[in-house]
């Protein structure tokens, strides 16, 4: 589903990505987790083609980036630290903005049962711009699911989510990938994703320094297999 061979990614002199190779298959749910600057974020841009990679390939449902980035935008939904949302629209207009983008047949449906699974049918008609931090957050997680993409590319989705949205989350992450949909989803909450993912991919100075499955851990947990990755 998701090939990624020789990435490099430099901003000036500086590389952030060093020739990194990562490969996700169909229905795959991996946590990518890593230090501060290690090149997540810049990762998961390029696989939204947000952002344009230095050198290397990159191929997701089988189209290449960059050439085939609209047929890949379709493919796919992005939780950013950006909501991608517009504030002078309210929640139901943000939703059918994009669903048309997306040509959604029964979209007002959609969009309700999505604001109905994010929690915010009642703020439906109110402009995003008086929403808090965690509503828009709430808000981009629908915009995300919203054309049900066969790929989720979800960045740190926790950040500024109260408790019940955090559950809220989890279920749909359960729920989307328990219907086969591939997953990527960074984090620093190693205790919340070791219980989601079922592959772990720790990315260190740019490159892959660990992988392993939640079946070999054994009797390791995330917290240990992270801080030998980072060592070695």
């Amino acid at each position: 589903m998701i090939e990624v061979r020789k990435l490099v990614k430099r901003f000036g002199s500086k590389a952030v990505l060093r020739g990194l190779n990562f490969e996700v298959r169909e229905g795959e749910f991996v946590a990518l987790i890593g230090p501060n600057g290690a090149g997540k974020t810049t990762l998961l841009r390029i696989l939204a083609s947000l952002a344009r990679s230095t050198l290397g390939e990159v191929r997701i449902a089988g189209y290449r980036l960059p050439d085939q980035s609209a047929a890949v935008r379709r493919s796919l939904g992005f939780v950013s630290h950006q909501s991608l949302l517009y504030g002078d629209l309210s929640a139901e207009e943000n939703l059918r903005f994009y669903g048309r983008m997306y040509d959604l047949a029964g979209l007002e449906s959609r969009i309700g049962a999505v604001l109905d699974t994010v929690g915010l049918t009642g703020r439906r008609r109110d402009l995003v711009r008086t929403y808090s931090r965690g509503m828009q957050q709430r808000l981009a997680i629908g915009r995300a699911i919203l054309h049900d993409p066969s790929v989720l590319l979800f960045d740190e989705p926790h950040t500024g989510l109260d408790q019940e949205a955090c559950d809220m989350l989890d279920q749909v992450l359960r729920e989307v990938s328990g219907r086969g949909r591939t997953v990527i989803m960074t984090s620093h909450d190693l205790a919340r994703v070791e219980d989601l993912a079922v592959r772990f991919d720790v990315l260190s100075h740019g490159v892959i320094a660990a992988s392993a499955a939640r079946s070999d851990l054994g009797g390791t947990n995330l917290l240990d297999f992270y801080r030998r990755a980072l060592a070695g």
